[in-house]
């Protein structure tokens, strides 16, 4: 692939679409914790890999607008519960998609002398670390009734398992349901067990995991249903390429 600026990225958090009000991300890292185990015959640091953690930082502009979507709405209660974030590449099908289950760290303001008014926030990875995904949907997807998303081909099925995050922007009607699907030739599909999140009935984030030893096939989809006539919502694939990933 060629080579690519930031442009035309997007951020979320807990089915929030903050990136109009986002300014830039210092930080979408992550990965094992590092343990030194160095002995005393060895002239370097020997390390081992620990636990997997994940870490989100970045400069949101201070708006109070009384929009769904604005950044002082998704981020002044400072939750203690557990908050999904998301950083995009573009936003196009296939695209490399960021996902972490984190706690929400401060919300603090910055006046600059030039009269600008910025917030230093960061989330801090719970119970799993950052995952690197595709983008299984072109951003926010909008949906009046259930749809069989585009297909994303991953070139080979893979026997690993996946993770699945989902962000739900809006729903009017009921609910919508977002299923997983896989295909070996783009043509005759079917549910991939366990690859199926929770009703939705408003904004909101889910992440999903199948188990490590599942063969997931060369091509996957996000399918809708329910009852509702518009459901806003993104989806980030996260296929295991190996054995022992965290799920």
């Amino acid at each position: 692939m060629a080579k690519t600026s930031g442009l035309g990225d997007n951020f979320y958090i807990a089915g929030y679409d903050v990136s109009g009000d986002t300014n830039s991300l210092s930080r979408v890292g992550g990965g094992p914790a590092v343990i030194p185990q160095t002995s005393i015959v060895q002239s370097a640091q020997a390390r081992a890999g620990g636990l997997r953690t994940g870490d989100l930082q970045w400069v949101s502009f201070f708006n109070d607008d009384t929009l769904a979507d604005s950044a002082h709405t998704a981020l002044k209660g400072i939750s203690v519960d557990d908050q999904v974030c998301s950083y995009l590449r573009g936003t196009a099908i296939g695209n490399a998609m960021a996902s972490c289950v984190a706690k929400q760290i401060g919300y603090d303001p910055t006046r600059g002398a030039d009269g600008s008014l910025t917030l230093g926030v960061a989330a801090t990875s719970n119970g799993y670390g950052i995952e690197w995904g595709q983008q299984l949907t072109a951003g926010i997807r909008t949906d009046t009734t259930g749809t069989n998303g585009a297909s994303l081909d991953g070139g080979a099925a893979t026997t690993f398992g996946l993770q699945a995050y989902l962000h739900v922007f809006a729903v009017t009607g009921t609910s919508v349901t977002i299923t997983l699907e896989d295909s070996a030739n783009n043509s005759t599909w079917a549910a991939i067990s366990g690859a199926a999140f929770a009703a939705a009935t408003g904004k909101g984030a889910q992440r999903i995991s199948i188990s490590n030893a599942a063969t997931v096939r060369r091509y996957v989809r996000a399918v809708s249903s329910g009852t509702f006539t518009n459901a806003r919502f993104a989806v980030n694939l996260v296929r295991n390429e190996t054995a022992g990933a965290v799920f």
